[in-house]
């Protein structure tokens, strides 16, 4: 009789709303137990009582959990397994579909909380430990700081517990498990997705697997189980209580003692009540304030005697809201920050530490002050260097639930508003709070991010200001701070933040931007108007950049080619493509020029408008140090000259928003010179070594020679005109030719009259169009697509010639019809070159007009290609990096010079780029001495560009890869030189350009000598 058949025979843990963890220890601070306390000052965790479990494990992947496992056989064969490396993610290991990227959807089909049975990759994990002797007769603890999504352990075939919460810690009391004479085995089986999956929809890719380390921590049998330090500043702001609150498995004697930075022991106090829960109050004078400019750290030790000593860093600050501003020590914050995923171009999710930190230097040294976790709890050493380096920490909930607004009806209702995921919330707000709250680098709390609003997020608030009364807790999609302590706003105009700080006379909360300046692609721009408001209106305390990298991955085509894939390279659908390239760092964490000009809108020190040569105007933009720990040096730049560098002497004790005025004595200020002043550290600091620039100015002294000052350089002989065949007119000097299309109305050639070197291939005429940016594909971008500004043409309407023998020169006008297709606007163009024998005078005037007219152009200027053999180029003008005129301002006045290979950059998704503007004049020659050398100057007004490369505008746009880039490289050099140039903006999630950066399709004149 054949026996019924059930199946799932009970509801599986991954797909339980009811079982969030199974025998899991309650949350607890990350620390460490050592046996002595000169071990514990090390702060090396393999002094530590901790085996590290993290390295090559055996590896299997299932397509689905057939069903939930009570556990793996004691014989289990993985002689037939793989291997995968732990930390890491299976999917950039060789397993499974691959990775995919979605910004909001859900990648598979929604029904909270339940998840697929047949849909649902399942990884087995296992590998053998042994637990060393001098752990014997401890607590042993087996902790997870990360695995995605959900997961089962067993050790040696004994099922240890259950956990979700892909980006929270896990830990289990796995003491009863193991044996301590021979080997252990443990089993993990992780589940692409469960249950929690739901609230871990956080713009990135979907990856799975153990990505952070696993330990076995040892815990003597009498021990600390957590413990909580709070500094309290008196109302002055002056001295400080530490308070120390200690959580014991049993009553025992409590010795807490303080070193400061050099070691020298502050304070000792010992506590004995016979609490399992002692507090101690430490009273300390005067202690040195921590704060992300002066990250001064103490070091307590916790001792319960020989064989448990603890050790955690004490910065002393408070964070909090008062008087309407978010204040630090009791000094308003201006939070000059970044969001930041955890991704690295081959490990996913799974970041090396020296990578890790790598960033956060990289931070530093550009001036970055703030991190937004962005949207989960970082790995926990990220805190700890953190706390060393200096910078202030939004510390993020791992929560999001984005894709439910995607589903109908109202969002908030799914998970969000629904008293069924109460639990499942706050557990992710006590998580987050339990392990971080000894850090001073977390000055807010937040509940997450776009989860909409609901009565859940009211209960982690709750919670939260139960447990922590010393944060401020933050959370955007409440837009009217219900449940948080400041406003928050993403992607807001300039325009909407002066108008929310000046709607109220008064007020209770501060606004801080969450997320602005989306950094997709070339961009962003308009970042110093964002910095020049927070600077000027109290209300507004900052934000954080969407976002600090890309996150790419790096990946091969069949043909071995190598490039950094995003959504739907892997074969990923649903995907949402490129939108994961949005960072102010390429995927290989290597700045873009986003990054650089970020640096320079947020630099500490700012040279003041009204500056004059002899008397520099500064302001002070730290908000707790001065300017004591800096040193200025000037120098002179001008075109053809850069004078040596001398130090001055900046004031003394420069307060936070304070002037003060350096005086520069004895500079020689050459014609159209700038007053450059650089302001670099006097001394090594943790995060940079002394010299390095935090901030630059430059003062322009004495205006530029016009381009009406300079006049073309001609013979005595007028050069001869001859019509060398059908459509082909011909003007020779004595030393050089050029040759026009008659037809087209263009210079086709321009070249020594001995027929030796080229310089000129051809003109192609007046241009309005640019590769699309990310940032106007969906604005300015979609119109000029729209109206064929790609495809405009110039045709010909009349061509004449005339000879000036007193001025030994030959002019020839064009006018021409530049228009596309399809429609009848146009821009009526009349191109004037007057010819010498070394060189030509290009006049250009311009009228758009006509039905559909764009409303504005990307560009006004001439597109032209040189010979191959063009290698070089000279400039007078910002550089040396690429600039537009809403991001230049970190590229300063002088000479510059480039191989013409380096002036591209290389951005992942192909597009506009390698624009200089506030060009004065550029060269091009076949070598660094000036071979062949032909010289563009502009007219002396500030925005003429440049640009120069081997691809052309039409292969930016048709390509989506670097490496199909690649393939379309012209061996020639397409050389833009602009009048006018649209700026950038950062409409790819937020405003598109602003007015005073557009390029309106208005009547043009400008002129140029190409010689």
């Amino acid at each position: 009789m054949a026996s019924n058949y059930k199946w799932p025979k009970y509801k599986p843990d991954w797909s339980n709303l009811s079982v969030l963890h199974k025998n899991t220890l309650p949350p607890r601070a990350t620390f460490y137990i050592y046996d002595n306390e000169n071990d514990a000052l090390s702060r090396d965790t393999a002094k530590s009582k901790t085996l590290c479990l993290s390295g090559t494990w055996k590896f299997q992947l299932d397509d689905f959990p057939m069903e939930q496992p009570s556990f793996p056989p004691s014989n289990l064969d993985t002689s037939k397994w793989g291997n995968i490396e732990v930390p890491g993610m299976w999917q950039l290991q060789g397993y499974g579909k691959g990775p995919q990227y979605t910004n909001v959807d859900f990648p598979w089909p929604v029904d909270p909380p339940n998840i697929p049975y047949d849909d649902n990759e399942t990884g087995h994990y296992h590998r053998e430990f042994s637990i060393p002797e001098s752990f014997r007769d401890h607590q042993l603890r087996l902790r997870f700081e990360g695995v995605d999504s959900g997961f089962h352990v067993w050790i040696n075939s004994k099922e240890a517990g259950y956990s979700q919460g892909a980006r929270c810690p896990s830990e289990f009391d796995i003491t009863d498990f193991v044996h301590m004479d021979r080997k252990n085995h443990i089993t993990v089986v992780v589940y692409q997705r469960c249950d929690g999956t739901y609230l871990e929809d956080q713009d990135q890719w979907w990856l799975s697997g153990i990505f952070r380390d696993v330990n076995i921590l040892a815990f003597p049998k009498v021990h600390i189980q957590d413990f909580k330090i709070e500094t309290i500043l008196d109302s002055h702001y002056r001295d400080a209580t530490l308070s120390i609150k200690v959580e014991l498995n049993e009553p025992a004697v409590v010795e807490a003692k303080l070193f400061d930075a050099s070691m020298n022991v502050v304070k000792t106090i010992t506590q004995s009540s016979g609490s399992h829960t002692p507090s101690m109050d430490m009273p300390v004078k005067k202690p040195y304030k921590w704060t992300a400019e002066t990250p001064y750290l103490y070091t307590l030790i916790l001792s319960l005697g020989v064989g448990h000593v603890i050790s955690q860093r004490v910065g002393f600050r408070t964070s909090e809201v008062k008087g309407g501003n978010l204040k630090i020590n009791g000094k308003p914050i201006i939070i000059r920050g970044v969001n930041r995923h955890e991704h690295h171009p081959t490990g996913g999710r799974a970041v090396p530490y020296e990578f890790m930190r790598n960033d956060l230097l990289l931070m530093k040294t550009h001036n970055i002050n703030g991190i937004r976790t962005s949207h989960y709890m970082n790995d926990p050493k990220l805190y700890d260097v953190a706390d060393e380096l200096g910078l202030w920490i939004l510390d993020e909930a791992d929560l999001e639930c984005h894709g439910m607004g995607e589903l109908g009806g109202d969002s908030a209702s799914w998970t969000t508003d629904n008293p069924d995921w109460t639990e499942a919330y706050v557990d992710r707000a006590r998580q987050l709070v339990m392990r971080d709250k000894n850090h001073p680098c977390v000055i807010i709390w937040s509940l997450g991010n776009e989860s909409f609003y609901g009565r859940n997020h009211r209960a982690m608030y709750d919670w939260i200001k139960s447990y922590d009364k010393t944060r401020p807790v933050h959370y955007e999609p409440d837009s009217n701070a219900q449940s948080a302590d400041l406003y928050s706003r993403m992607y807001a105009s300039v325009g909407d933040i002066i108008n929310f700080a000046t709607h109220d006379a008064t007020w209770d909360k501060p606004l801080i931007l969450c997320e602005y300046i989306h950094a997709m692609g070339n961009g962003p721009g308009g970042i110093k108007e964002y910095i020049d408001a927070f600077y000027k209106y109290p209300r507004l305390q900052g934000g954080f950049v969407w976002e600090w990298a890309n996150h790419g991955l790096l990946t091969k085509t069949e043909n071995g080619e190598e490039y950094y894939g995003y959504g739907g390279d892997f074969g990923d659908d649903p995907n949402d493509g490129h939108f994961v390239l949005d960072g102010l760092l390429f995927s290989n964490h290597t700045p873009t020029p986003g990054l650089t000009e970020y640096k320079k809108a947020i630099e500490p020190v700012q040279v003041l408008e009204n500056s004059t040569a002899g008397r520099v105007l500064i302001i002070n933009r730290y908000d707790h140090a001065t300017l004591d720990h800096l040193k200025c040096e000037w120098c002179v730049v001008g075109d053809g000259y850069k004078g040596p560098r001398k130090e001055v002497s900046i004031p003394t004790g420069v307060e936070p928003g304070a002037t003060a005025t350096v005086y520069i004595l004895g500079a020689e200020l050459p014609l159209g010179c700038y007053l450059e002043l650089s302001f670099g550290l006097k001394n090594d600091e943790l995060w940079a070594k002394a010299g390095h620039e935090v901030a630059f100015g430059q003062i322009a002294i004495n205006p530029p020679p016009s381009l009406a000052a300079l006049t073309l350089k001609t013979s005595k002989q007028a050069p001869r005109i001859s019509k060398i065949g059908p459509g082909r007119l011909e003007v020779v000097g004595r030393k050089t030719t050029w040759q026009f299309d008659t037809a087209h109305g263009l210079l086709c050639l321009w070249k020594t009259s001995d027929g030796g070197e080229k310089f000129v291939n051809r003109l192609h005429g007046l241009d309005f169009y640019r590769a699309i940016t990310d940032n106007e594909r969906f604005n300015d971008g979609s119109e000029w697509k729209s109206q064929r500004l790609h495809q405009t043409k110039p045709h010909l309407q009349s061509f004449e010639t005339s000879s000036n023998v007193e001025a030994g020169t030959v002019t020839v006008m064009a006018t021409y019809r530049v228009a596309p297709p399809i429609y009848q606007w146009s821009v009526d163009t009349e191109i004037t070159y007057v010819i010498g024998d070394y060189g030509i005078n290009l006049y250009v005037k311009g009228n758009p007009r006509g039905l559909r007219l764009p409303r504005t152009f990307a560009r006004v200027g001439l597109t032209l290609t040189l010979d191959s053999d063009y290698t070089h180029c000279t400039w007078f003008g910002r550089g040396p990096g690429e600039s537009y005129s809403d991001s230049k301002l970190a590229q300063r006045f002088g000479n510059w010079s480039s191989q013409i290979e380096d002036l591209y950059t290389p951005y992942e998704f192909p597009q506009e780029c390698g624009n200089r503007t506030d060009v004065h004049w550029v060269s091009f020659a076949c070598d660094e001495k000036g071979k062949g050398k032909i010289t563009a100057r502009f007219r002396g007004q500030q925005g003429c560009s440049f640009s120069a490369m081997h691809y052309t505008t039409e292969d930016l746009d048709k390509c989506e890869h670097t490496y199909e880039l690649e393939k379309r490289k012209k061996k020639e050099v397409y050389v833009r030189l602009d009048w006018a140039h649209q700026g950038l903006g950062s409409g790819s999630c937020g405003p598109k350009v602003y007015p005073q950066y557009e390029l309106p399709s208005k009547p043009f004149e400008f002129e140029l000598i190409l010689e």
